[in-house]
């Protein structure tokens, strides 16, 4: 089992924004590449901090010295100008995989709901590129979004939660999740999970959602990962999670969810053998 993870943040120790952010770790590639060997993980997508603006040479240069281990999921400025070549040429980049956008304030909800953004997304999906998308508490704005561009390959990011709540306040808006199965192009990052808990190891109040957004989902668009920086828990705990203590995620399945199922969302092709 080719196990993936869906988000993990790396930035310059010595960036000038670089500070620990709401008690978050900062990792290098060196410091991810030997969590990932103590946790049995072989592969990252890379996401840059929202503090590092949209430069993304950071974390492309470690995808382009380890490209069989990490990926990148790049920061755009959707509230720019419109650019429709740097979208069409964004995965001639090498190393980068697809965008990673976030719409966690006032100001950038607008580019969510309206259409303000459709240039972007109508471009995203007529060059089928992917898009993780960070709304957290906004599962109705996704889903008007991708209801209006069915061809736009969606994943929400961290379940739709945001970064303060814990325990049931978390999965308040499960309802609202579940009904973003319907359709097709949208997928669910099952991230950072363990930070929603209120409870200690298994986090026995995660599984009834997990396994109810399995059912509604399928192993196909569920997608693990840490979120590493952030985990209350070491991240061979963040693993076992899944692969010790859901009993009815085994075999085939449980393959898709570690990291089959995101490799292929990305088209970010298999090691050879």
């Amino acid at each position: 089992m080719l196990i993936t993870d869906s988000q993990v943040h790396v930035w310059h120790t010595d960036h000038p924004e670089a500070i620990p952010r709401h008690g978050d770790r900062a990792l290098t590639p060196p410091d991810v590449l030997a969590e990932m060997r103590a946790a049995g993980v072989a592969r990252v997508v890379l996401v840059p901090p929202y503090w590092v603006g949209f430069d993304n040479s950071f974390a492309l240069a470690a995808a382009r010295e380890h490209p069989q281990r990490f990926a990148v999921m790049g920061r755009f400025d959707i509230t720019g100008p419109p650019d429709i070549d740097q979208v069409a040429n964004w995965r001639t980049q090498s190393g980068i995989l697809g965008f990673r956008l976030m719409f966690n304030t006032p100001e950038l909800k607008p580019f969510l709901h309206g259409s303000a953004a459709d240039w972007f997304w109508q471009a995203a999906a007529r060059h089928d590129i992917p898009v993780m998308l960070h709304a957290p508490g906004d599962m109705a704005g996704v889903l008007a979004l991708a209801t209006r561009h069915p061809d736009l390959r969606l994943a929400v990011d961290h379940l739709g939660i945001g970064r303060s709540v814990r325990g049931s306040a978390a999965f308040a808006h499960a309802g609202e999740l579940l009904a973003l199965a319907k359709l097709p192009n949208v997928s669910i990052k099952l991230s950072t999970l363990p930070i929603f808990s209120a409870l200690p190891y298994p986090y026995a109040d995660t599984h009834d959602v997990l396994h109810r957004l399995f059912d509604a989902f399928g192993p196909q668009r569920l997608f693990w990962g840490s979120d590493l920086s952030r985990l209350p828990c070491s991240y061979r705990l963040c693993v076992s999670l899944f692969t010790e203590e859901l009993p009815w995620l085994r075999a085939a399945d449980l393959a898709a969810v570690m990291g089959g199922a995101l490799c292929d969302w990305l088209g970010w092709p298999l090691p050879p053998d």
